[in-house]
């Protein structure tokens, strides 16, 4: 497969879990977290797909397009491994839908990194709250949940926070 053809399943994937997720916690209260802003389209999808819900975001740098910069006072700057304490200690554990987009091409250090991010993630993300992942995440209580139809099994990861 071509690497533009893998990054199109990617990106379909990544839009039926978020869509898929955004329905499973369609009952609950609560705010969305993007980590991993990038350019900022995730986010966009998001706030097409939550309107009515809290968005805060978090990445290293801003790097988003114009129309697609969250609020300041909804945005995270810095190593996510400092952020999400912050965002802890300030937002509680309110998040409902979790989409975490980061990582390198290095297997070893995205494997630090999601051990990090997955117990940070714990008091932010409420009972019910949904996480959906770009990496498989070991976080306790917090079993995997099937991806929508179409996701091939390994592309993007889904959890329920217990």
């Amino acid at each position: 497969m071509s690497k533009l053809d893998s990054f199109i399943r990617r990106m379909q994937a990544q839009r039926d879990c978020l869509n898929h997720a955004a329905r499973l916690v369609a009952d609950l209260p609560g705010a969305a977290l993007e980590i991993g802003l990038g350019n900022g389209r995730t986010y966009d999808h998001l706030r097409e797909i939550l309107p009515n819900r809290e968005i805060f975001v978090f990445d290293r740098r801003m790097a988003a397009y114009a129309s697609c910069t969250p609020p300041a006072d909804h945005l995270f700057l810095g190593e996510v491994t400092d952020m999400l304490p912050l965002a802890a200690a300030r937002l509680g554990r309110k998040a409902v839908l979790v989409h975490l987009d980061i990582g390198t091409s290095d297997d070893e250090a995205n494997a630090r990194l999601m051990a990090a991010v997955g117990s940070l993630l714990k008091p932010l993300v409420a009972p019910g709250g949904v996480v959906v992942s770009n990496f498989t995440l070991s976080v306790d209580g917090w079993p995997a949940i099937e991806a929508p139809p179409g996701v091939k099994p390994g592309r993007y990861f889904l959890y329920r926070a217990g």
